[in-house]
């Protein structure tokens, strides 16, 4: 039974974090690139469009659930450490818990309230999207690279447990 749930949350662990890391990798490779090509009054609105509507319990169930599920990981993988998979558990836990949630957290939230409260047709907002355009993409890379290493050591540690 406790092998079945392990393996369970291996295997939601690496779909949460494949899931993530592709909504990372859109957003670093085209999504931002794309709203940085429009107007800055344009591009601040489709932003805060874009940061109102990922706030869903579709997406809330995926990142956070993700996040829960590495941190019910982590702990089981020190109860299970010297066994096959432990440290992939680990690693996969801590850099999905780490890359993606505290980056998101600690750099991208406070980007994304700063753009919420700021007119998008003002001076001030087209000063704040120039910056938040860098800024906000830089720590999204970091993100995407993160999830993708957490499913990678998921993916291993899933195969390991086998």
């Amino acid at each position: 039974m406790i092998e079945r749930l392990l393996n369970s949350l291996t295997f939601f662990s690496a779909i949460g974090s494949g899931v993530v890391a592709g909504l990372f990798f859109a957003f670093s490779v085209f999504v931002m690139t794309a709203l940085a090509r429009l107007p800055s009054a344009q591009g601040i609105a489709a932003m805060q469009s874009i940061n109102v509507a990922i706030l869903n319990p579709l997406f809330g169930l995926v990142f956070a659930g993700t996040a829960l599920a590495c941190v019910i990981l982590s702990i089981t993988s020190f109860f299970r450490w010297g066994e096959a998979g432990a440290i992939y558990l680990l690693a996969g836990s801590l850099i999905y818990i780490v890359g993606s949630i505290l980056v998101t957290l600690v750099f991208n939230v406070p980007l994304n309230d700063m753009l919420a409260a700021v007119d998008p047709n003002s001076a001030e907002g087209a000063d704040l999207w120039r910056r938040y355009i860098t800024s906000w993409t830089a720590w999204n890379h970091v993100r995407t690279v993160a999830t993708l290493a957490a499913l990678t050591s998921f993916i291993i540690a899933f195969r390991q447990l086998g």
